[in-house]
């Protein structure tokens, strides 16, 4: 069976292109298109597509409002939702991404990513375009530099006895266990974990074994 589908979106060229492109696709069936939030609701609940392609400019209300009320609508089941952002920007990537979405497509995708995003949706997948997913990667990257130079800063803040008690804790050793292992009473021991747990601004133990393993300490 062809997957349905309903296009929501405002600008009429940007409508109909997306509309000519799944007609040309045997796997896809449009069953109807508008520029309103409020009709595509109509849509979904009398239609009862597979995908719904939006925008996030559309009469009424916008694409992300029409996202929030699809997610709590429980009369009809829920189409997988594919976000078409002319706006491209990180800021509005993020924001799509944030809003339980099967896709994303940008200004510059081919035919080709419409349908594979289609296809994916239906199935249950999620689908982003290579372009978006080249900035995710960077975003990934230098999240995880900025994250690792955190970390840094914050263990420059230890003693080298924390240190190690920091290292102990994460090898799973109790604290008689550390006690013995750095010749030190268990009493000393306790001090330092609640100084760990001051310094890093940590909750608990499982915390500061967490931060163990991601500042690298346990690499």
């Amino acid at each position: 069976m062809p997957i349905k589908v309903v296009v929501c979106e405002e600008t009429p060229v940007v409508r109909a292109g997306l509309c000519g492109l799944l007609e040309s696709d045997a796997e896809t069936r449009l069953v109807d298109s508008t520029d309103s939030g409020v009709h595509a609701m109509m849509l979904v609940r009398d239609r009862r597509p597979d995908v719904l392609i939006t925008g996030l400019s559309l009469r009424g209300f916008s694409g992300l409002d029409l996202i929030e009320r699809l997610n709590r609508e429980t009369s009809v089941p829920r189409p997988r939702v594919i976000v078409f952002a002319t706006d491209g920007s990180d800021e509005t990537v993020s924001k799509v991404l944030a809003s339980d979405v099967h896709g994303i497509l940008v200004w510059e995708t081919t035919k080709e990513e419409v349908s594979l995003a289609v296809r994916a949706a239906a199935d249950g997948h999620t689908y982003v375009t290579p372009r978006v997913a080249g900035r995710l990667v960077d975003w990934v990257r230098n999240r995880s530099s900025a994250a690792s130079e955190t970390h840094r800063l914050r263990l420059a803040g230890l003693t080298p006895r924390e240190l190690e008690v920091l290292v102990l804790l994460a090898r799973g050793l109790c604290v008689d266990e550390m006690a013995d292992k750095l010749s030190i009473g268990t009493t000393t021991v306790r001090t330092h974990l609640y100084r760990l747990q001051r310094k890093l601004d940590l909750r608990d133990r499982a915390q500061l074994v967490s931060f163990a393993f991601q500042a690298g300490l346990m690499e």
